[in-house]
């Protein structure tokens, strides 16, 4: 069973939140599933996942960050000025606030303290940032994690901050979505310290389940790569998923699972189960 929440941060910001096996929530380990860059909680996979794993006896914490784009639509990016706000410190802050709010009792009692967490892309990057300040974390899984934000180059960053804003388009949904000179400046002042992938990555000693396409071209296979090497091959699993893409073969609106996406789920439901 599947129930809805909102959440206001201490920042007076709102969050969506669903979750999903709350009848599992008393004795369950909670999952809490992090979207990336121009996703949200309910985009192609996102229902299916809360579904599996609470079939599976999890509690399932997803939400959207506060300036993602989606509103209260929950599908729509109708919220463009607060996506053009957006930076990484915000989201590994509300990221933060999610636990602390589950630990809380929040969504009611409950006698498990496992949390994971499972970050999708950009979404796997602000797990790790968050998980190493957050001991309460046992393990996380990323697919198809990036291993940098830093994914401008200097001619694009000097016309970035001439104009004042970096335009992305969305091929999906054909909306130009512009970025504020505000994240980039998030990215320079904090990319050596609480924004550093490498150093979390390096300083994360619990279980990690990292999981790639091979035709990943959003995310190159070799970002996930890197992270490996920088994670503790004792305590870490790489999953390279052969012939699949960033979204492991799924789409949005959703249009069904696929073997290769169900043997992801399966193996992510494994790593989580060994910890």
């Amino acid at each position: 069973m599947k129930q809805n929440f909102v959440h206001y941060t201490s920042q007076k910001n709102k969050i969506n939140i669903t979750v999903y096996g709350i009848e599992n929530l008393s004795f369950a380990p909670c999952l809490i599933f992090v979207h990336g860059f121009k996703g949200f909680k309910d985009w192609g996979f996102g229902q299916y996942i809360g579904n599996y794993f609470a079939e599976k006896g999890f509690f399932i914490l997803s939400f959207n960050f506060s300036h993602n784009g989606v509103g209260d639509s929950l599908t729509e990016f109708t919220e463009l000025d607060k996506f053009a706000q957006n930076t990484f410190s915000l989201e590994v802050e509300e990221l933060s606030e999610m636990i602390d709010l589950y630990r809380s009792k929040f969504f009611g009692e409950t006698k498990n303290d496992r949390i994971f967490l499972l970050g999708h892309s950009r979404g796997g990057a602000i797990s790790l940032l968050t998980a190493y300040k957050k001991s309460k974390v046992s393990a996380i899984a990323v697919w198809a994690c990036v291993s940098t934000f830093d994914r401008y180059s200097e001619r694009q960053k000097e016309e970035w901050r001439k104009k004042g804003f970096f335009d992305v388009f969305n091929t999906r949904t054909k909306q130009t979505m512009l970025l504020n000179v505000s994240l980039l400046d998030d990215l320079e002042k904090h990319k050596n310290d609480s924004l550093n992938i490498e150093k979390s990555v390096r300083n994360f000693k619990r279980p990690l389940f990292i999981a790639h396409g091979d035709q990943d071209l959003a995310v190159p296979i070799k970002e996930a790569e890197l992270v490996f090497s920088w994670s503790d091959p004792h305590l870490t699993e790489f999953y390279k998923i052969v012939g699949t893409g960033h979204t492991f073969n799924c789409k949005h609106p959703f249009e069904g699972s696929n073997e290769k996406f169900d043997l992801l789920l399966e193996k992510t439901y494994n790593f989580y189960i060994q910890h």
